[in-house]
């Protein structure tokens, strides 16, 4: 099912193409200017930059048309008489793609982000993504025998926030000194496709300088709309155990199956440089690109080599265009050359561009750290029940409605709690903290941003402040109730402020994906801001029958990381039952939008919590309000059955006014697991609540 795209700010592309057409004039982008103030917003340009588009003689064409449109008896210039000394042309017939695309396209300049170019040679690679990112690209591309239809504009699509948001751009390029691109170029001069993109995306965030530094994961969701899962790797126990190893090569081999797109870095040890080089030569902090995942049978005519009979392989992009890996299976190695170009290709070991090489995945274990999968995501009617299945909600971090004449937010003043079974289940991973190592985090988000190259998200722990004292503790002893931004699950007066997100799983167990977004924040860098919220989420299981807000936490079924990033995902088994997420950031009072992903296998329903206890029905409202709330936990039942029989078939029953729960029936169990929890507002508190166990008679045949 298509999607609906958004213009960027209001440029709507066909629009402004039929009116320069009109003019005959080519296009100048108002918003995105060819000024300083589009490329850097911290240092000032080189020396001698100039903008500069990718051919004059269209320009010139262009021109003499509107010329002949007001004086039609005017003769033709020159070329020298038509040459504009603002625009030289950076060469001579340019195209948008010269032999289709390719991830050989793409060498990445003088700007530190290697992060969006390994994504953007991940997006090479896939036609059906990447004419999702350049639209009509056919009808964009020059075409020499009708200069005409030329206008020099161009539109690409980017996925933010859960909209595809169509950006205009001119095809005014940042040009050095020496007349190369000084951004992202294509290794044929002529072809422009890569450097118009990274323009495109440029505007997106405000300006070229704030491309520099970020993480793989962001410009993969952009790019494609997917929800991308961090992997983290274990090195000593992939080296050490190779029964790990070949589980963790299995996981990576489904995902490339799936076209799912995969991103790989070393992090930088504590004392240790972004952009330093390995002696392998690797890159530390660098983003690079897996291309393919490959299980090769050697064969026998090859014993001397010493060789495995079967080798797990693994490709490898590096976006700068060299392939730096000097190990085993490196360009050039011994290994290749025991080999036929003819074998390579039968057990499809081959190197297709630029910048790509092999590695033993061993190897690939030994010096890797991090892993990105961004699994791609289709909005269709029809879903294979192999797919994801996708819900999603919009929600937002806000504090509590200013306007004097908003009532506070009810809730009842008396509470009883019946219980088969306290619950003593704990929050896990907390540790003390004081305030003074929160504080930090802001320091070190600064002082990070200031990387080139590097990943950049950073993972927060969640720990519990010592004492009240501090500015935390000030937030949550005066925030409103009526607020949604409490924190995380360290702040135990706040942390149920928050938005509340209700589904159920059904029947059987199953897996589902949980992703949260953050609204980008780059484009805010310019006026000194810029840097994401640590945000996070808690997924709790609630009672079977809740339909109001969650005021208490008795059981978490699963919980995320909370990092610096746009994205934070969890994978998960849940059991049957109902549960709630709640989406936070780290400290109480930050504010922003989000958007909440819910993938499954099953059919899903997502719904927002936004009323502390339910609302009565119409013909409850002649009845006395409901003065106590009260849990009721069953959790097993035993001695059901007599030695030497078969146990029965057993359900429960559990009855409080007008209110029946039913569990599910256990067959033949004679100590059945009900693990059941109902919540129950009650209108009459001497009315008793009772529990029915039943038994199902079977037939004999």
């Amino acid at each position: 099912m298509p999607e609906r795209v958004n213009n960027f700010q209001g440029q709507s592309f066909h629009k402004l193409r039929r009116a320069c057409l009109r003019r005959g004039a080519l296009f100048k982008d108002s918003l995105f200017p060819a000024t300083a103030q589009s490329l850097f917003y911290k240092r000032k340009p080189p020396p001698g930059l100039t903008w500069k588009r990718p051919g004059q003689h269209l320009y010139c064409y262009l021109t003499q048309s509107k010329l002949r449109s007001t004086d039609p008896h005017r003769q033709d210039l020159s070329p020298q008489q038509c040459s504009d000394t603002h625009r030289p042309e950076i060469c001579k017939d340019p195209r948008l793609f010269v032999d289709g695309i390719s991830t050989r396209d793409l060498h990445q300049g003088s700007l530190g982000n290697c992060w969006m170019v390994a994504a953007i040679s991940c997006l090479a690679s896939e036609p059906s993504l990447w004419k999702k990112v350049i639209p009509d690209h056919v009808d964009q591309e020059w075409n020499p025998k009708h200069p005409d239809l030329y206008a020099g504009i161009f539109h690409f699509r980017f996925w933010r926030l859960g909209r595809w948001m169509d950006v205009v751009v001119d095809d005014r390029l940042p040009v050095s000194r020496d007349g190369v691109l000084l951004f992202c170029r294509s290794a044929t001069p002529r072809e422009f496709w890569s450097a118009l993109l990274e323009k495109a995306y440029a505007k997106l965030n405000g300006c070229y300088e704030a491309l520099e530094g970020g993480n793989t994961t962001e410009a993969l969701i952009d790019f494609t709309g997917g929800v991308s899962e961090p992997l983290s790797l274990d090195r000593e126990a992939l080296s050490q155990h190779g029964d790990q190893r070949r589980v963790f090569f299995q996981t990576l081999a489904y995902a490339h199956e799936r076209k799912a797109l995969i991103t790989c870095s070393i992090r930088p040890a504590e004392g240790e440089t972004v952009e330093s080089v390995l002696d392998c030569g690797l890159v530390r902090g660098h983003a690079y690109g897996i291309t393919a995942v490959r299980k090769v049978r050697l064969g026998e005519k090859l014993p001397k080599t010493g060789w495995m009979s079967r080798l797990l392989m693994v490709r490898m992009r590096n976006p700068w265009g060299t392939t730096d890996w000097t190990g085993a299976w490196s360009q050039g190695s011994q290994q290749w050359q025991q080999m036929s170009r003819a074998e390579r290709e039968k057990m499809g070991l081959i190197v297709r561009d630029v910048g790509e090489f092999w590695m033993d995945f061993k190897d690939f274990c030994h010096y890797f750290t991090d892993v990105v999968v961004c699994w791609l995501v289709e909005r269709a009617l029809l879903w294979p029940s192999s797919h994801w299945r996708e819900v999603r909600r919009y929600g937002e971090w806000a504090l509590a409605p200013t306007s004097p004449g908003t009532p506070p937010s009810t809730v009842l003043h008396s509470s009883h709690a019946l219980s088969l079974r306290k619950n003593s289940a704990k929050p896990e991973g907390t540790k003390q903290r004081g305030n003074r190592k929160e504080a930090r985090l802001g320091e070190s988000q600064q002082k990070e941003g200031k990387g080139g190259r590097c990943e950049r998200d950073k993972t927060v722990k969640k720990e519990t402040k010592e004492d009240d004292s501090g500015e935390v503790g000030g937030w949550e002893a005066q925030m409103d109730k009526r607020s949604r931004c409490g924190g995380c699950i360290n702040h135990r007066d706040t942390f149920l402020h928050n938005p509340q997100f209700m589904f159920e799983v059904r029947g059987k167990e199953e897996e589902v994906l949980i992703c949260l977004q953050q609204e980008d924040r780059r484009a805010q860098r310019k006026d000194g801001g810029g840097e994401n919220l640590p945000i996070g989420f808690e997924v709790l299981k609630v009672e079977v029958n809740r339909c109001s807000r969650v005021q208490c936490v008795v059981e978490q079924a699963a919980s995320s990381v909370y990092m610096d990033s746009r994205s934070v995902t969890l994978r998960g088994t849940l059991t049957p039952g109902r549960y709630v997420i709640l989406p936070t950031t780290f400290l109480p009072g930050a504010t922003g939008r989000f958007l909440l992903r819910l993938f499954s296998h099953s059919h899903m329903q997502l719904r927002e919590l936004r009323e502390d206890y339910p609302s009565p029905c119409v013909f409850q409202c002649f009845l006395p309000q409901p003065t106590v709330v009260t849990t009721v936990y069953l959790h097993r039942a035993s001695g059901l059955s007599h030695p030497k029989q078969t146990a029965p078939d057993v359900y429960a029953i559990v009855r409080c006014e007008n209110n029946i729960i039913r569990t599910q029936v256990f067959k033949v169990e004679g100590n059945p697991e009900f693990n059941l929890r109902a919540i129950f507002y009650r209108r009459y508190p001497s009315t008793h609540i009772s529990i029915e166990l039943r038994h199902i008679l079977r037939s004999e045949s």
